[in-house]
């Protein structure tokens, strides 16, 4: 490995690894419904939104910052009164109750319009937005974002979609055993930059046992720790913190965490169970970045065969990946961590995402309680035999096997949640949460 390699992984962390202000689906809107309407250059009098089915199931039932409302249409009504594009993923940081109060009355007027489309993109959304005859239009793909395309009247001005024959077939560069070898040998002043996350997913945490925020699975699990309905050991921390975290985030608190490959979730996922490990146990600073960059990488080499969104949960990698940074602290090596991630595949693979909303909390729970037995069990030697189910010896052949059953295998589910989500009559609606 050279210092050429650990040059593109660390850029690699700083694409994939960044602050993010809501579910990034919703926001994802907000961010295309503000750049239509910054190039459009007057306040719109009607708003088009386009999306692809995955992005409407996992944008229709969670919290949007700032506003007390779940749904499409308020994250477009708001990106549009309140939105900058320049900040990113942090689009609706600096929205003000003036400018809900408009995105209220767009929504009350009947301005705004979702809509379902086969764009050929799992993650799609394009907003067009129309005042005194002139229109513009952004198109966001494949990237929470990836702004693709950028139009007024027509003409366009930013063009950055890719022909479907002409898709993207560079070679990815990143193994399990090349993260594990950047995160141990890399000069530590090239990688103490991942302590952010950590700071900024903590605070998330600590919201979310303050207040009664989304399901409160955190909270809940702090009270009955008060009440010796659970033992005050360091699963049930990291457990605790990273359930607090997402009540707080699924509920639209106003409070950025730091995401991995666009999941806010899977940030917090990849970033509290380390965390709460090294706390506990007295680590040092620098034991706690290196377990923080084998987790963050190792969860963006595993999401990359999965695709941004899926019917799998990407929740369930991330806390894979969180195993294979708790394994750093423990003390293990490669043969550990490779054992994390097969025991955590035989475990919790298949996991289904049925959209962003309170309730994903309890999810990512679940797969931190099962991420940590693994890396436990992997400590004392224990793995996964490669004969058992989608599980291999090989590691890089296991996690494509992970990747195909989410990517390929679940496609047909995929389509089924969808179907059972929109008929339920809530799917395109903003309510009061």
């Amino acid at each position: 490995m050279s210092k050429n390699d650990w040059a593109l992984y660390r850029a690699i962390l700083n694409k994939e690894v960044v602050p993010a202000l809501g579910c990034t689906e919703p926001i994802t809107i907000s961010l295309a419904a503000a750049r239509a309407t910054e190039t459009l250059g007057a306040f719109p009098e009607r708003v088009t939104v386009l999306v692809s089915g995955n992005l409407l199931k996992n944008g229709m039932g969670v919290g949007v910052p700032g506003t007390g409302a779940t749904g499409l249409d308020i994250a477009a009504a708001v990106g549009v009164t309140g939105g900058k594009s320049e900040l990113a993923l942090q689009v609706l940081r600096d929205l003000t109750e003036e400018q809900v109060e408009q995105a209220r009355r767009l929504l009350a007027e009947g301005k705004v319009s979702i809509d379902v489309t086969d764009a050929g993109e799992l993650l799609y959304a394009e907003v067009t937005v129309a005042a005194g005859g002139q229109t513009a239009r952004c198109v966001i793909a494949r990237e929470h974002a990836g702004i693709v395309l950028v139009e007024r009247n027509g003409e366009v001005l930013l063009d950055k979609r890719q022909p479907a024959h002409e898709e993207k077939d560079e070679a990815w560069p990143l193994t399990i055993r090349e993260v594990f070898e950047y995160a141990t040998e890399a000069p530590l002043e090239d990688l103490d930059f991942i302590l952010e996350a950590a700071r900024m997913n903590q605070a998330a945490a600590a919201m979310g046992l303050e207040s009664d925020w989304g399901l409160q699975v955190g909270r809940s699990m702090d009270r009955d720790l008060a009440l010796g309905l659970r033992s005050d050991d360091i699963v049930s921390y990291a457990t605790k913190l990273t359930a607090a975290a997402s009540d707080a985030r699924m509920e639209g608190a106003p409070l950025p965490v730091m995401s991995n490959s666009g999941s806010g979730n899977q940030g917090l996922t990849a970033t509290l169970p380390v965390v709460a490990f090294a706390m506990r146990r007295g680590d040092s600073e620098e034991a706690l970045v290196r377990a923080l960059i084998m987790s963050h990488l190792a969860a963006i080499h595993l999401k990359h065969h999965l695709g941004r969104l899926s019917a799998l949960c990407g929740a369930s990698l991330a806390a894979t990946a969180a195993g294979c940074g708790i394994v750093l602290l423990l003390g293990g090596g490669l043969k550990e961590v490779e054992s994390t991630i097969r025991n955590t595949v035989g475990d919790i693979a298949g996991m289904i995402c049925d959209g962003a909303k309170t309730s994903c909390a309890l999810k990512v729970a679940s797969c931190v309680e099962a991420a940590i037995n693994a890396a436990l069990l992997a400590m004392k030697g224990i793995s996964i035999p490669g004969r058992d189910g989608i599980v291999e010896d090989d590691i890089e052949a296991c996690i494509r096997n992970i990747g195909r059953l989410g990517s390929v295998g679940m496609v047909e589910t995929d389509k089924v949640i969808l179907d059972i989500m929109t008929s339920k009559g809530n799917g395109r609606a903003a309510k009061a949460v």
